[in-house]
C-alpha cells in the first residue's frame, strides 16, 4: 500500500501591519507603533511586507523586522512596482539588482515567497513573461550576484551578503484573464513561479490552477474592496480548500502544497480578526497552522 502523503503547513497572516484603524481595536490602546510588528509576530506566523512595492527600503529597516519577530516567522515581500507598473516586465535585470541590493536579503532565514503583481493593464505576451521569469533569481545566492550589479542609486546602502544560500520562491499576481491560458501556466511552471488566487470582490479575475508546490492566496475583500470582512461560511468554504491543498485532496495532481494566505481587507480593520478566525478554523481541520 503506498504511504498517504505528508500535510504540509498553512501560514495565514495579513497584508502590512502599520494602519491607524487597527490601533485600539487589534492593537491593545497604548501599544507603541514601534512595537505593532512584534504584535504580529506574536500571532501569526507570517506577514506580507507590502512598502517594498512602492519603493526601495532600506537594509536596517529589514533587519529591524527580522529581529522583532520570533524564529520561524516568514516575510512575503512584496516586489517592486517599478518592475511591474513602470516597466511593465521589460528590462528589469538593473531594476532587479537593485531591488535585491536594497536590504531584501537581510530577512535571512525570514525570507519567505517575493510576490510580483501586476497591472490590469498587463497582459500575457508570452516572450515578455518567459524573459522576466527567467530574469528572477532562484536562490539567495543567485539574488546576491544580482544584487552585486546595483547602481550608484545604492552606493553606500547597499546589502550585499547571505547568510546561506537557499532556494527562493516567487508568485505572481496578474489582474488580466489572458494569464489564464495553458500557455502562461506552463510557462509558470517551467519556472517554478506560483499564480496568485486572489479575491478581489470580482473585480479582477480569481484564476484557480496550482503551478507549483506553493499555493499563495491574497483576501482583498469579497464583497468590496479591501472595505469588506469575510463572513463565517466564506471563512468556513476558504479553510475547507485550504485544507484540500495542504493534504493534496484539492488538487488535480493529489500531491500536498505549503499554503501562504494574507489578508488584504485592512481598511475598516477586518483582516487581523479575519485571518485569526481562518487559523482557528484550520486548526479545527487538523491543519497545521503554523503559529
Amino acid at each position: 500500500m503506498t504511504p498517504a502523503a505528508p500535510k504540509r503547513r498553512a501560514r495565514i497572516g495579513v497584508s502590512g501591519w502599520r494602519y491607524a484603524s487597527w490601533r485600539g481595536d487589534f492593537y491593545p490602546t497604548g501599544l507603541p507603533q514601534r512595537r505593532e510588528l512584534e504584535y504580529i509576530g506574536e500571532r501569526f506566523p507570517t506577514v506580507e511586507l507590502n512598502g517594498s512595492f512602492y519603493s526601495l527600503q532600506r537594509p536596517e529597516s529589514y533587519r529591524r523586522w527580522a529581529e522583532s519577530v520570533p524564529d520561524g516567522f516568514v516575510f512575503a515581500v512584496k516586489g517592486s512596482r517599478y518592475v511591474t507598473h513602470m516597466l511593465r516586465l521589460r528590462d528589469v535585470g538593473q531594476a532587479l539588482a537593485n531591488f535585491f541590493a536594497s536590504g531584501v536579503l537581510a530577512l535571512g532565514d525570514r525570507l519567505g515567497p517575493l510576490l510580483w503583481q501586476l497591472p490590469e493593464r498587463q497582459q500575457f505576451e508570452p516572450d515578455v513573461l518567459e524573459s522576466f521569469l527567467r530574469s528572477l533569481p532562484a536562490t539567495t545566492g543567485e539574488a546576491l550576484a544580482l544584487a552585486r550589479r546595483h547602481d550608484e542609486r545604492l552606493q553606500g546602502r547597499a546589502w550585499l551578503e547571505v547568510d546561506a544560500d537557499r532556494p527562493l520562491r516567487h508568485a505572481l499576481e496578474p489582474r488580466s484573464d489572458t494569464f489564464g491560458t495553458a500557455e502562461s501556466l506552463q510557462l509558470l511552471r517551467d519556472h517554478r513561479t506560483s499564480l496568485v488566487i486572489a479575491d478581489t470582490a470580482g473585480k479582477w479575475p480569481r484564476f484557480e490552477a496550482l503551478t507549483t508546490d506553493i499555493v499563495y492566496v491574497r483576501l482583498h475583500g469579497s464583497h468590496e474592496l479591501y472595505h469588506s470582512g469575510y463572513s463565517d461560511q466564506e471563512l468556513r468554504e476558504w479553510a475547507d480548500l485550504i485544507r484540500g491543498w495542504t493534504d493534496g485532496s484539492g488538487a488535480d495532481d493529489g500531491r500536498p502544497r505549503h499554503v501562504f494566505v494574507y489578508f488584504d481587507n485592512d481598511a475598516k480593520g477586518f483582516a487581523p480578526h479575519d485571518a485569526l478566525a481562518l487559523m482557528a478554523l484550520l486548526a479545527e481541520r487538523g491543519v497545521d497552522v503554523a503559529d
